[in-house]
């Protein structure tokens, strides 16, 4: 038995095989330093970066500790955004798989309440959500917590920077004294210590290495003169030519005004901030989860719990004052053992902010000059993918499995040319290779998915 094989956790066999299942072959180092304390029932302060696979760690001692035939709310996820509290529910349903009826809800803002109070009347096993909307839910009695078994902070630092705090301990205040609570935090700042030692009971303390190996992402720094950033982010995405990008900006309107420039300039850009209402948030990440963008263009608190799979590329447009945040943001590229590419552009005034980085992973910083990139005439970047969107969803009961049998059955489309396939409420998206995205789309327009006629559109 290999030792760091999720086999050697005392785990329920149709837990395991749906674990085995879903690829997750060896545990990741957060993984194997802290299931087996969580498996325990001990209470856990975690550090680790970006895609380390906390969600899984917290997920497996969820539903490890918890009773499906019991209708009560056994276990609390609280996110700092949207977006993370989407990805969470969606790894805690892939993983909850093997356990029949388990009722997972997410709770955020940007959507009605109405919905909300019909599935919480349900009395969901696991809840998700973000903390404003947690204790909206809490005030007015729609939310009880009485019953809980499992609280888990993730992100626990960036809910800090967002100012969550508050709102955080007075939605601890209406759960059990005794409980097991999981704390998950990127970086570990004094704040941190404190909610530790208000909120859990003797917590083992599992670190794992926050810097990214040398030979897993290359990292190069740009030195750029005033005015010439968005002229050199082109030069690099010309030399460079990543299929997939995340460019990091450090304020919203940059965010939107730099994504506009560049589709103007014929790439296929998209912009991700606090300012985006949900629909076109969720329309946003799963253009950029699906490929069907090259570019995406976000700021820290948006991309915060992003995991693009083979992300090619990370661009620091902007580079933090916080070394630790330029870590964090380029561990988004080289992930799960691939190689990525992290390229930061500075001018001389920002030179301290590159000093701090190098002192920070304690390693030499390569900088180049833009002179150096390869211009390429005509130069196109174009996403591998183009993404479908149908006007039905989870609410008029349309799985994945119907749109890949309306694409794929009694046609000559190849079902290896489907992409991913994402399900939300009122709205399903499919992406398709680019070379069958017109045939894929005259199938779902003339035909049906469950005998139904749906509206389809390509998005741009």
């Amino acid at each position: 038995m290999t030792k760091n094989t999720f086999s050697t956790l005392p785990l329920a066999p149709e837990l395991l095989k749906n674990i085995e299942s879903l690829d997750y072959l060896k545990m990741t180092p957060i993984q194997e330093k802290s299931l087996p304390k969580i498996l325990q029932g001990k209470d856990l302060l975690a550090q680790a970066k970006t895609g380390s696979g906390k969600t899984v760690a917290f997920g497996i001692g969820i539903l490890h500790n918890f009773d499906a035939q019991l209708y009560q709310t056994q276990a609390l996820v609280i996110c700092p955004t949207r977006e993370l509290a989407d990805q969470v529910s969606k790894e805690l349903r892939r993983l909850a798989r093997a356990t029949p009826n388990t009722n997972v809800l997410t709770l955020c803002g940007g959507k009605p309440l109405g919905p909300q109070f019909a599935s919480l009347e349900r009395n969901p096993h696991i809840v998700v959500g973000t903390p404003g909307r947690l204790l909206k839910h809490l005030e007015i009695g729609t939310l009880n917590l009485s019953t809980l078994k499992t609280l888990v902070l993730d992100e626990a630092d960036r809910m800090l920077d967002m100012g969550f705090l508050e709102d955080i301990m007075r939605v601890i205040k209406d759960t059990p004294k005794q409980k097991q609570t999981l704390l998950f935090s990127a970086t570990y700042p004094d704040e941190i210590q404190a909610i530790s030692k208000n909120i859990q009971n003797n917590p083992i303390d599992v670190r794992v290495e926050s810097l990214h190996k040398n030979t897993q992402i290359k990292q190069v720094f740009y030195e750029i003169e005033k005015g010439d950033r968005t002229k050199v982010l082109i030069a690099l995405l010309e030399h460079y030519r990543p299929e997939s990008s995340l460019v990091f900006c450090n304020r919203k309107q940059q965010c939107q005004e730099l994504a506009s420039e560049l589709w103007k300039k014929g790439f296929h850009a998209l912009a991700l901030h606090g300012d985006l209402d949900q629909k076109d948030r969720d329309q946003v990440l799963v253009q950029a989860m699906n490929k069907s963008t090259s570019i995406l263009v976000a700021t820290d608190v948006a991309a915060r719990g992003l995991d693009i799979k083979n992300l090619d590329a990370v661009i620091v447009f902007e580079i933090s004052p916080d070394p630790e945040v330029h870590i964090h943001r380029i561990g988004r590229t080289g992930r799960a053992e691939s190689t990525g590419l992290a390229l930061s552009l500075f001018m001389p005034s920002e030179s301290k902010k590159v000093i701090a980085i190098e002192d920070y992973q304690k390693s030499p910083i390569t900088i180049h000059k833009p002179i150096s990139l390869k211009k390429r005439e005509n130069f196109k970047l174009i996403p591998p993918m183009v993404c479908l969107k149908i006007n039905g969803g989870r609410k008029e009961k349309v799985r994945a499995g119907d749109i890949l049998g309306a694409l794929t059955a009694n046609t000559t489309l190849p079902g290896k040319q489907v992409g991913k396939i994402d399900i939300f409420d009122y709205f399903s998206y499919v992406a398709v290779e680019r070379s069958i995205a017109k045939q894929a789309f005259n199938i779902l327009t003339d035909g049906k998915i469950k005998g139904r006629k749906f509206k389809v559109r390509k998005l741009r």
